[in-house]
């Protein structure tokens, strides 16, 4: 009796486990890979870490995403020179392939 209720209980966790990983491949809907999106992950970090090191950038003003190593770059900077600030920051980021620059001047 506790030797079945064992061998279901094996089997129903190696079940479970082979059921997330077939579904934990992909993040959202076929983008990208759960390691894509964690390399992803971590160039945003590292972005917004230079951000937050560079007296020049105003880090809380500015968002970052990244997916497939294209970094967007949104919010609002007080100046031409702190937005080229930021894509110059973000573009020299080990990891990141492209930059997409939508920050606003005000």
């Amino acid at each position: 009796m506790i030797a079945t209720r064992l061998t279901t209980a094996v089997f129903a966790a190696a079940a479970g486990l082979a059921l997330i990983q077939v579904s934990g491949c992909s993040v959202a809907r076929d983008q990208q890979t759960v390691g894509a999106y964690i390399d992803d992950a971590t160039i945003t970090t590292r972005v917004k870490a230079r951000f937050a090191e560079d007296p020049a950038v105003s880090a809380m003003s500015l968002n970052v995403e990244t997916l497939n190593g294209t970094v967007q770059l949104s919010g609002f900077a007080k100046s031409e020179a702190e937005r080229s600030a930021a894509a110059r920051l973000a573009g020299n980021t080990p990891g990141v392939k492209s930059v997409r620059n939508d920050i606003v001047v005000r």
